[in-house]
């Protein structure tokens, strides 16, 4: 029975892709950095933009961003052109990757912090680093070091809304995931019917929250509140001019 084809709707996705029967698909440290090269070239190519990356042992997380219905051709140049290099050094035969790699469209804003946050905290979850700035494969080690960004990280979200304000960047990516809420939000994104992937809040709306508001405390609240409602931290921040790390300290510690 033949597959089915991707449906590939421009915007973000999340993807994933692991080494058949979870074999090592990164031995040593040219290993990882062929693959940056690859997803580099071809993401120029294609004309993606790269967000956010983390490369595992024997898998890899990409968070990107397509204008184009070209996913599949971006993934098939970069899984295959690896799987050859891979092959051909070490000497083997076969299958590199378990199967087709596995994406989601990012939906929404706070899919999208959520994905971010979740990606670059894999080695510290593996227990590999204790501090993630320690990890050398992955976009968060780029993020730390702006003067040595690649070309295809440039226009990253994180670049574009921190552009090198380091301590902004570590409050954010750094920030508790909760596996759960990812969990409910990859489901909704899996079950997202393409006539519906727009409606998603609105500034106007976001902005109607916080009208007649006239001290601290309230604003606080309201942001509390506007965010459990599901509008996103950049969002609020935008509407209200404030710095997005300081609207993620006052949802923290504010309870509504």
């Amino acid at each position: 029975m033949p597959r089915k084809p991707r449906i590939e709707l421009p915007g973000k996705y999340h993807i994933i892709n692991r080494g058949v029967e979870q074999r090592v698909v990164f031995k040593e440290p040219s290993d990882y950095e062929r693959f940056e090269e690859l997803m580099c070239v071809y993401a120029k190519s294609f004309g993606i933009t790269i967000h956010n990356y983390c490369l595992m042992s024997n898998h890899y997380h990409l968070l990107l961003e397509i204008k184009q219905e070209n996913l599949s051709k971006y993934m098939r140049q970069l899984n295959m052109n690896y799987a050859i290099y891979f092959n051909k050094k070490y000497k083997r035969s076969g299958h590199l990757w378990q199967g087709r790699y596995k994406s989601w469209y990012v939906t929404d804003e706070a899919y999208l912090y959520t994905l971010m946050c979740y990606i670059e905290q894999n080695p510290l979850k593996a227990n590999i680093v204790k501090d993630i700035k320690d990890y050398p494969y992955s976009s968060y080690h780029y993020f730390l070091n702006y003067k040595k960004i690649p070309q295809c990280l440039k226009n990253a979200w994180i670049v574009e809304n921190y552009k090198d304000d380091k301590e902004a960047i570590k409050t954010f990516l750094t920030s508790p995931v909760d596996n759960m809420q990812l969990q409910e939000l990859k489901k909704a994104s899996s079950l997202i019917e393409a006539p519906n992937i727009d409606k998603r809040p609105k500034i106007e709306d976001c902005q109607k929250l916080f009208e007649n508001i006239n001290d601290t405390k309230e604003r606080n609240e309201a942001i509390a509140k506007a965010y459990r409602q599901g509008y996103s931290q950049h969002m609020i921040a935008k509407v209200l001019g404030l710095n997005q790390a300081t609207v993620q300290r006052i949802i923290k510690r504010t309870k509504v």
